[in-house]
Protein backbone atom coordinates (compact mmCIF):
# COMPACT_ATOMS: atom_id res chain seq x y z
CA UNK A 1 0.00 0.00 0.00
CA UNK A 2 1.93 3.65 -1.27
CA UNK A 3 1.88 6.19 1.75
CA UNK A 4 -0.31 8.29 -0.56
CA UNK A 5 -3.78 5.75 -0.05
CA UNK A 6 -2.56 5.40 3.35
CA UNK A 7 -2.68 9.07 4.03
CA UNK A 8 -6.10 9.03 1.76
CA UNK A 9 -7.88 7.20 4.52
CA UNK A 10 -8.06 8.69 7.99
CA UNK A 11 -8.41 6.25 10.44
CA UNK A 12 -12.04 7.60 11.81
CA UNK A 13 -13.15 6.30 9.01
CA UNK A 14 -11.99 2.48 9.59
CA UNK A 15 -13.69 -0.78 10.24
CA UNK A 16 -10.68 -1.90 12.58
CA UNK A 17 -9.18 -4.89 13.64
CA UNK A 18 -7.00 -5.25 16.59
CA UNK A 19 -3.81 -7.02 17.43
CA UNK A 20 -1.58 -8.05 19.89
CA UNK A 21 1.55 -9.55 20.50
CA UNK A 22 1.95 -10.77 24.10
CA UNK A 23 5.71 -10.98 24.21
CA UNK A 24 6.88 -13.29 27.24
CA UNK A 25 7.53 -10.64 30.32
CA UNK A 26 5.22 -8.25 29.10
CA UNK A 27 2.35 -6.93 31.29
CA UNK A 28 -1.19 -7.51 30.33
CA UNK A 29 -4.90 -7.43 31.35
CA UNK A 30 -5.15 -11.16 31.43
CA UNK A 31 -9.37 -10.52 31.92
CA UNK A 32 -9.39 -8.12 28.73
CA UNK A 33 -6.04 -7.66 26.50
CA UNK A 34 -7.75 -5.28 24.31
CA UNK A 35 -9.14 -3.23 26.48
CA UNK A 36 -6.67 -0.25 26.59
CA UNK A 37 -6.17 -0.89 22.62
CA UNK A 38 -9.81 -0.93 21.94
CA UNK A 39 -10.58 2.28 23.90
CA UNK A 40 -7.77 3.85 21.89
CA UNK A 41 -9.22 3.07 18.94
CA UNK A 42 -12.65 3.87 19.57
CA UNK A 43 -10.97 7.39 21.08
CA UNK A 44 -9.65 8.03 17.40
CA UNK A 45 -12.77 6.87 15.78
CA UNK A 46 -12.82 3.92 14.26
CA UNK A 47 -15.19 1.04 14.73
CA UNK A 48 -13.57 -2.36 16.36
CA UNK A 49 -14.65 -5.38 14.60
CA UNK A 50 -12.43 -7.96 15.76
CA UNK A 51 -9.71 -8.93 18.02
CA UNK A 52 -6.77 -11.14 17.18
CA UNK A 53 -3.76 -11.92 20.03
CA UNK A 54 -0.65 -14.14 19.76
CA UNK A 55 1.82 -15.16 22.24
CA UNK A 56 5.49 -15.66 21.48
CA UNK A 57 8.88 -15.45 23.20
CA UNK A 58 10.26 -12.98 20.38
CA UNK A 59 8.59 -11.44 17.38
CA UNK A 60 8.99 -12.78 13.76
CA UNK A 61 11.04 -11.27 11.92
CA UNK A 62 9.49 -9.62 8.77
CA UNK A 63 5.77 -9.83 9.32
CA UNK A 64 5.85 -9.76 13.76
CA UNK A 65 3.52 -12.31 13.58
CA UNK A 66 4.45 -16.05 13.33
CA UNK A 67 3.26 -17.52 9.66
CA UNK A 68 0.26 -19.06 10.55
CA UNK A 69 -0.84 -16.13 13.03
CA UNK A 70 -0.11 -13.59 9.61
CA UNK A 71 -2.34 -16.20 7.54
CA UNK A 72 -5.36 -15.66 10.12
CA UNK A 73 -5.18 -12.30 10.07
CA UNK A 74 -5.52 -12.27 7.09
CA UNK A 75 -8.61 -14.64 6.39
CA UNK A 76 -10.12 -12.46 9.31
CA UNK A 77 -9.52 -9.39 7.21
CA UNK A 78 -11.25 -10.36 4.26
CA UNK A 79 -13.98 -11.92 6.38
CA UNK A 80 -14.87 -8.74 8.68
CA UNK A 81 -14.69 -6.34 5.65
CA UNK A 82 -11.70 -4.55 7.66
CA UNK A 83 -10.09 -2.27 6.57
CA UNK A 84 -7.53 -0.90 9.31
CA UNK A 85 -5.22 -3.05 11.46
CA UNK A 86 -3.85 -1.79 14.38
CA UNK A 87 -0.97 -3.38 16.22
CA UNK A 88 -0.61 -3.07 20.02
CA UNK A 89 3.16 -2.87 19.31
CA UNK A 90 5.69 -0.70 17.83
CA UNK A 91 6.25 -2.01 14.21
CA UNK A 92 9.48 -1.51 12.36
CA UNK A 93 8.48 0.08 8.63
CA UNK A 94 9.38 -3.09 6.76
CA UNK A 95 7.25 -5.29 9.11
CA UNK A 96 4.14 -2.67 8.43
CA UNK A 97 4.80 -2.92 4.70
CA UNK A 98 5.44 -6.87 5.10
CA UNK A 99 1.96 -7.19 6.84
CA UNK A 100 0.52 -4.54 4.71
CA UNK A 101 1.09 -6.84 1.71
CA UNK A 102 -0.16 -9.98 3.16
CA UNK A 103 -3.23 -8.46 4.43
CA UNK A 104 -4.35 -6.21 1.26
CA UNK A 105 -4.85 -3.49 3.94
CA UNK A 106 -3.63 -0.41 5.86
CA UNK A 107 -1.83 -1.31 9.40
CA UNK A 108 -0.93 1.51 12.18
CA UNK A 109 1.15 0.42 15.11
CA UNK A 110 0.69 1.40 18.72
CA UNK A 111 2.54 4.83 18.30
CA UNK A 112 0.99 6.36 15.33
CA UNK A 113 -2.36 5.36 16.18
CA UNK A 114 -1.29 7.30 19.78
CA UNK A 115 0.06 10.37 17.04
CA UNK A 116 -3.62 10.18 15.26
CA UNK A 117 -5.26 10.81 18.34
CA UNK A 118 -2.89 13.41 19.95
CA UNK A 119 -3.07 15.35 16.74
CA UNK A 120 -6.85 15.15 16.49
CA UNK A 121 -7.00 16.42 20.78
CA UNK A 122 -4.18 18.99 20.34
CA UNK A 123 -5.85 22.72 20.24
CA UNK A 124 -3.18 25.43 22.41
CA UNK A 125 0.13 26.03 20.06
CA UNK A 126 2.58 24.41 22.36
CA UNK A 127 0.41 21.24 22.02
CA UNK A 128 0.13 21.10 18.89
CA UNK A 129 4.17 21.81 18.47
CA UNK A 130 4.51 19.01 20.57
CA UNK A 131 2.72 16.84 18.31
CA UNK A 132 4.15 17.68 15.14
CA UNK A 133 7.51 17.19 16.65
CA UNK A 134 6.60 13.38 17.63
CA UNK A 135 5.24 12.92 14.54
CA UNK A 136 8.28 14.41 12.51
CA UNK A 137 10.43 12.20 15.08
CA UNK A 138 8.56 8.79 14.85
CA UNK A 139 8.46 9.39 10.70
CA UNK A 140 12.30 10.42 10.36
CA UNK A 141 13.34 6.70 10.80
CA UNK A 142 9.98 5.58 8.34
CA UNK A 143 11.03 7.28 5.28
CA UNK A 144 12.98 4.84 2.88
CA UNK A 145 9.69 2.49 3.66
CA UNK A 146 7.16 5.27 3.39
CA UNK A 147 8.67 6.24 -0.09
CA UNK A 148 7.48 4.72 -3.21
CA UNK A 149 9.66 6.67 -5.36
CA UNK A 150 13.43 6.84 -5.03
CA UNK A 151 14.04 8.04 -8.20
CA UNK A 152 17.47 10.56 -8.79
CA UNK A 153 16.46 13.87 -9.33
CA UNK A 154 18.77 15.36 -12.19
CA UNK A 155 20.89 18.45 -11.23
CA UNK A 156 19.25 22.03 -11.61
CA UNK A 157 15.80 20.39 -10.97
CA UNK A 158 13.67 23.57 -9.62
CA UNK A 159 13.60 22.21 -5.97
CA UNK A 160 15.11 25.06 -3.92
CA UNK A 161 18.56 26.64 -3.30
CA UNK A 162 20.70 23.07 -1.40
CA UNK A 163 18.91 20.53 -3.03
CA UNK A 164 20.43 20.56 -6.36
CA UNK A 165 23.06 18.14 -5.78
CA UNK A 166 24.24 15.70 -8.70
CA UNK A 167 22.23 12.84 -8.39
CA UNK A 168 20.53 13.20 -4.80
CA UNK A 169 17.91 11.29 -4.26
CA UNK A 170 14.46 12.25 -2.98
CA UNK A 171 14.68 10.56 0.16
CA UNK A 172 17.83 12.51 1.16
CA UNK A 173 16.02 15.36 0.15
CA UNK A 174 12.90 14.49 2.42
CA UNK A 175 15.48 13.78 5.54
CA UNK A 176 17.17 17.21 5.61
CA UNK A 177 13.80 18.75 5.15
CA UNK A 178 12.32 16.73 7.95
CA UNK A 179 15.47 17.70 9.99
CA UNK A 180 15.34 20.99 9.16
CA UNK A 181 11.71 21.60 10.13
CA UNK A 182 11.94 19.57 13.64
CA UNK A 183 14.59 22.01 14.65
CA UNK A 184 12.87 24.66 13.47
CA UNK A 185 10.04 23.15 15.81
CA UNK A 186 12.37 22.80 18.46
CA UNK A 187 13.51 26.02 18.86
CA UNK A 188 9.89 27.41 18.87
CA UNK A 189 9.22 24.89 21.79
CA UNK A 190 12.28 25.80 23.63
CA UNK A 191 11.34 29.41 23.90
CA UNK A 192 8.18 27.82 24.76
CA UNK A 193 9.48 25.97 27.81
CA UNK A 194 11.87 28.99 28.95
CA UNK A 195 8.59 30.70 29.22
CA UNK A 196 6.88 28.29 30.88
CA UNK A 197 9.68 27.43 33.20
CA UNK A 198 10.05 30.94 34.92
CA UNK A 199 5.87 30.94 35.24
CA UNK A 200 5.82 27.60 37.23
CA UNK A 201 9.40 28.92 39.24
CA UNK A 202 6.85 32.18 40.11
CA UNK A 203 3.63 30.19 40.79
CA UNK A 204 5.97 28.14 42.85
CA UNK A 205 7.12 31.29 45.01
CA UNK A 206 4.36 32.94 45.38
CA UNK A 207 1.66 29.88 46.14
CA UNK A 208 1.66 26.09 47.20
CA UNK A 209 1.19 24.22 44.12
CA UNK A 210 -0.13 20.66 43.65
CA UNK A 211 -0.35 18.44 40.42
CA UNK A 212 -3.07 16.00 39.33
CA UNK A 213 -1.96 13.47 37.69
CA UNK A 214 -2.37 9.63 36.34
CA UNK A 215 -3.45 7.18 33.88
CA UNK A 216 -5.63 8.91 31.35
CA UNK A 217 -9.20 8.47 31.66
CA UNK A 218 -9.41 8.07 35.59
CA UNK A 219 -10.95 11.25 36.01
CA UNK A 220 -8.77 13.33 36.64
CA UNK A 221 -10.72 16.58 34.96
CA UNK A 222 -13.84 15.65 36.59
CA UNK A 223 -11.90 15.85 39.99
CA UNK A 224 -9.90 19.27 38.81
CA UNK A 225 -13.33 20.87 37.64
CA UNK A 226 -14.99 19.75 41.30
CA UNK A 227 -12.11 21.14 43.00
CA UNK A 228 -11.51 24.26 41.28
CA UNK A 229 -13.33 26.83 39.47
CA UNK A 230 -13.37 24.73 36.99
CA UNK A 231 -12.99 24.65 33.31
CA UNK A 232 -11.07 21.42 32.02
CA UNK A 233 -12.67 19.92 28.93
CA UNK A 234 -13.72 15.84 30.90
CA UNK A 235 -14.58 13.39 28.02
CA UNK A 236 -14.91 9.57 28.99
CA UNK A 237 -12.21 9.23 26.37
CA UNK A 238 -8.56 8.45 26.57
CA UNK A 239 -6.58 11.94 25.93
CA UNK A 240 -9.32 14.17 26.97
CA UNK A 241 -6.77 16.80 28.33
CA UNK A 242 -3.60 17.18 26.47
CA UNK A 243 -2.76 21.02 27.94
CA UNK A 244 -2.10 22.29 31.46
CA UNK A 245 -5.21 24.15 33.14
CA UNK A 246 -3.81 25.43 36.45
CA UNK A 247 -6.76 26.99 38.85
CA UNK A 248 -6.72 27.71 42.74
CA UNK A 249 -8.16 25.30 44.97
CA UNK A 250 -9.71 26.82 48.41
CA UNK A 251 -8.78 24.43 51.04
CA UNK A 252 -10.60 26.34 53.67
CA UNK A 253 -8.90 27.22 56.94
CA UNK A 254 -7.62 29.90 54.76
CA UNK A 255 -5.12 27.38 53.37
CA UNK A 256 -5.38 27.91 49.39
CA UNK A 257 -3.12 25.90 46.95
CA UNK A 258 -3.00 25.97 42.90
CA UNK A 259 -3.99 22.79 41.16
CA UNK A 260 -2.81 21.75 37.81
CA UNK A 261 -4.36 18.94 35.48
CA UNK A 262 -2.02 17.68 32.95
CA UNK A 263 -2.00 15.06 29.80
CA UNK A 264 -2.86 11.13 31.06
CA UNK A 265 -0.15 8.60 31.15
CA UNK A 266 -0.25 5.41 29.16
CA UNK A 267 1.02 1.82 28.93
CA UNK A 268 4.03 2.12 26.65
CA UNK A 269 3.55 5.86 25.79
CA UNK A 270 6.21 6.85 23.07
CA UNK A 271 9.39 8.01 24.31
CA UNK A 272 9.51 10.64 21.69
CA UNK A 273 6.04 11.74 22.83
CA UNK A 274 7.26 12.31 26.58
CA UNK A 275 10.20 13.99 25.90
CA UNK A 276 7.92 16.50 22.93
CA UNK A 277 5.61 17.00 26.10
CA UNK A 278 7.98 17.93 28.33
CA UNK A 279 7.06 21.48 28.54
CA UNK A 280 3.11 20.37 29.27
CA UNK A 281 4.73 18.23 32.04
CA UNK A 282 6.43 21.16 33.64
CA UNK A 283 3.46 21.44 36.20
CA UNK A 284 3.87 17.98 37.26
CA UNK A 285 8.05 17.87 37.57
CA UNK A 286 7.88 20.93 39.83
CA UNK A 287 4.65 20.57 41.73
CA UNK A 288 5.21 20.70 45.12
CA UNK A 289 2.85 17.97 46.13
CA UNK A 290 1.22 15.16 43.45
CA UNK A 291 -2.11 13.62 43.48
CA UNK A 292 -2.03 10.16 42.10
CA UNK A 293 -5.84 9.56 40.89
CA UNK A 294 -6.73 5.83 40.07
CA UNK A 295 -9.40 4.38 38.61
CA UNK A 296 -10.56 1.49 40.84
CA UNK A 297 -13.24 -0.17 38.45
CA UNK A 298 -10.28 -0.88 36.33
CA UNK A 299 -9.46 -4.04 36.45
CA UNK A 300 -5.48 -2.99 35.58
CA UNK A 301 -5.61 -0.34 38.15
CA UNK A 302 -2.54 -2.02 40.10
CA UNK A 303 -0.96 -1.84 36.62
CA UNK A 304 -1.51 1.91 35.70
CA UNK A 305 -0.51 2.41 39.15
CA UNK A 306 2.81 1.17 38.84
CA UNK A 307 3.26 2.63 35.33
CA UNK A 308 2.49 6.47 36.50
CA UNK A 309 4.95 5.94 39.25
CA UNK A 310 7.36 4.88 36.71
CA UNK A 311 6.74 7.55 34.46
CA UNK A 312 6.85 10.05 37.29
CA UNK A 313 10.07 8.68 38.16
CA UNK A 314 11.49 9.15 34.43
CA UNK A 315 10.48 12.85 34.17
CA UNK A 316 12.16 13.76 37.24
CA UNK A 317 8.98 13.93 39.36
CA UNK A 318 10.02 11.60 42.08
CA UNK A 319 11.38 14.28 44.69
CA UNK A 320 7.64 15.16 46.20
CA UNK A 321 4.94 13.49 48.56
CA UNK A 322 2.82 11.78 46.80
CA UNK A 323 -0.53 11.18 47.56
CA UNK A 324 -3.02 8.19 46.51
CA UNK A 325 -6.66 9.44 45.42
CA UNK A 326 -9.07 6.27 44.67
CA UNK A 327 -11.23 7.08 41.99
CA UNK A 328 -14.78 5.81 41.43
CA UNK A 329 -16.17 4.44 44.69
CA UNK A 330 -19.80 5.43 43.82
CA UNK A 331 -19.53 2.81 41.62
CA UNK A 332 -18.24 0.05 43.93
CA UNK A 333 -20.34 -3.25 44.40
CA UNK A 334 -19.58 -3.62 47.78
CA UNK A 335 -16.53 -3.22 49.89
CA UNK A 336 -13.92 -5.82 48.84
CA UNK A 337 -12.11 -4.30 46.10
CA UNK A 338 -11.37 -0.97 48.26
CA UNK A 339 -10.46 -2.91 51.38
CA UNK A 340 -7.76 -5.02 49.04
CA UNK A 341 -6.35 -1.39 48.24
CA UNK A 342 -6.70 0.35 51.89
CA UNK A 343 -4.23 -3.17 52.68
CA UNK A 344 -2.04 -2.29 50.22
CA UNK A 345 -2.05 0.99 50.85
CA UNK A 346 -3.22 2.50 54.22
CA UNK A 347 -2.58 6.03 53.16
CA UNK A 348 -4.74 6.51 50.34
CA UNK A 349 -8.11 8.39 50.37
CA UNK A 350 -11.54 7.29 48.66
CA UNK A 351 -12.67 9.43 46.66
CA UNK A 352 -15.88 9.99 44.12
CA UNK A 353 -15.05 13.11 41.63
CA UNK A 354 -18.51 12.37 40.11
CA UNK A 355 -20.49 13.06 43.42
CA UNK A 356 -18.00 14.54 45.78
CA UNK A 357 -17.71 11.67 48.61
CA UNK A 358 -14.52 11.95 50.22
CA UNK A 359 -13.33 14.94 48.67
CA UNK A 360 -13.22 16.76 52.43
CA UNK A 361 -10.91 13.62 53.52
CA UNK A 362 -8.62 15.16 50.52
CA UNK A 363 -8.57 18.66 51.43
CA UNK A 364 -7.73 17.69 54.97
CA UNK A 365 -4.77 15.76 53.65
CA UNK A 366 -3.47 17.90 51.54
CA UNK A 367 -4.07 21.03 54.34
CA UNK A 368 -1.58 19.21 56.00
CA UNK A 369 0.82 18.70 53.72
CA UNK A 370 0.58 22.61 52.85
CA UNK A 371 1.29 23.57 56.69
CA UNK A 372 2.96 21.09 57.76
CA UNK A 373 3.37 20.35 61.78
CA UNK A 374 0.30 23.36 62.72
CA UNK A 375 1.07 25.30 66.41
CA UNK A 376 -0.69 28.68 67.19
CA UNK A 377 1.08 31.35 67.89
CA UNK A 378 1.60 35.33 68.14
CA UNK A 379 3.27 36.74 65.24
CA UNK A 380 4.41 40.39 65.88
CA UNK A 381 5.46 42.69 62.78
CA UNK A 382 5.43 46.67 62.18
CA UNK A 383 2.20 47.88 60.81
CA UNK A 384 4.29 49.61 57.87
CA UNK A 385 5.48 46.42 56.88
CA UNK A 386 2.03 45.67 54.73
CA UNK A 387 3.96 43.03 52.47
CA UNK A 388 4.52 40.41 55.83
CA UNK A 389 0.66 40.77 57.52
CA UNK A 390 -0.70 40.76 53.89
CA UNK A 391 1.61 37.21 53.81
CA UNK A 392 -0.21 36.31 57.21
CA UNK A 393 -3.45 36.98 55.82
CA UNK A 394 -3.03 35.36 52.70
CA UNK A 395 -1.58 32.04 53.75
CA UNK A 396 -2.45 31.33 57.31
CA UNK A 397 -5.67 31.59 59.33
CA UNK A 398 -5.80 34.54 61.82
CA UNK A 399 -7.57 33.49 64.67
CA UNK A 400 -7.28 37.40 66.37
CA UNK A 401 -5.87 40.83 65.89
CA UNK A 402 -4.49 43.75 67.85
CA UNK A 403 -3.20 46.74 66.38
CA UNK A 404 -1.23 48.91 68.88
CA UNK A 405 1.95 51.44 69.02
CA UNK A 406 2.92 51.05 65.54
CA UNK A 407 2.83 46.72 65.90
CA UNK A 408 0.51 44.41 64.53
CA UNK A 409 0.09 41.77 66.66
CA UNK A 410 -1.48 38.19 65.35
CA UNK A 411 -2.77 34.91 66.53
CA UNK A 412 -2.51 32.63 63.78
CA UNK A 413 -2.70 28.87 62.74
CA UNK A 414 0.36 28.38 61.08
CA UNK A 415 2.17 25.43 59.45
CA UNK A 416 6.36 25.03 59.63
CA UNK A 417 5.95 25.33 55.43
CA UNK A 418 4.44 28.35 55.67
CA UNK A 419 6.80 29.62 58.24
CA UNK A 420 9.70 28.86 56.28
CA UNK A 421 7.83 30.45 52.78
CA UNK A 422 7.45 33.52 54.90
CA UNK A 423 10.72 33.75 56.10
CA UNK A 424 12.35 32.94 52.93
CA UNK A 425 10.60 37.03 51.82
CA UNK A 426 12.65 38.19 54.76
CA UNK A 427 9.70 39.14 56.56
CA UNK A 428 10.68 40.97 59.87
CA UNK A 429 8.95 39.33 62.55
CA UNK A 430 8.85 38.17 65.88
CA UNK A 431 7.25 34.88 67.22
CA UNK A 432 5.45 34.89 70.94
CA UNK A 433 7.66 37.17 71.48
CA UNK A 434 10.50 35.87 70.34
CA UNK A 435 13.66 35.52 67.49
CA UNK A 436 12.11 33.47 64.87
CA UNK A 437 15.38 30.90 65.09
CA UNK A 438 14.27 30.69 68.70
CA UNK A 439 10.63 30.51 68.50
CA UNK A 440 10.80 27.59 65.65
CA UNK A 441 13.19 25.30 68.19
CA UNK A 442 10.97 26.27 71.20
CA UNK A 443 7.60 25.80 69.12
CA UNK A 444 8.20 22.90 66.48
CA UNK A 445 11.24 21.36 68.67
CA UNK A 446 13.71 21.40 65.24
CA UNK A 447 16.55 23.91 63.94
CA UNK A 448 16.83 24.94 60.84
CA UNK A 449 14.19 26.96 58.72
CA UNK A 450 14.61 28.44 55.04
CA UNK A 451 16.65 31.47 55.09
CA UNK A 452 17.67 30.70 58.92
CA UNK A 453 20.88 29.43 60.54
CA UNK A 454 21.44 26.33 62.55
CA UNK A 455 21.37 27.26 66.06
CA UNK A 456 25.01 26.24 66.41
CA UNK A 457 26.07 29.13 63.67
CA UNK A 458 28.05 31.47 64.81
Amino acid sequence: MSQLQRQQTPIAAERALLVTLHLRGSSIDEADPFSELRALAETAGAEVVGELIQRLSKPTGRTYLGKGKTRELAELVATTDTTLVIFDNDLAPAQIKAIEEATRCKVVDRSELILDIFANRATTHAAKLQVEIAQLEYTYPRLRAMWDHLERIVGGAPIGIGTRGPGEKQLEIDRRLVQRRTHHLKRELAAIRKRKVLEVAKRNQDHFTIGLVGYTNTGKSTLFNRLTAGGAFADAKLFATLSTRVERWDLGDGIAAMLSDTVGFIRNLPHHLIASFRSTLEDTVNAQLLIIVIDMTSSSAPVHLEMVQRILDEIGASTQPRILALNKIDQMADDKTLLVWLNRHPDLVPISALTGEGLAALADVVRGHVRGATRDVKITARISDGRTIALLEKKCKVLNRRYADGQAELIVRIGRRQLDELLAQDAKIKINGRDPREAIQHEWGVGRGVGLPNSDDP
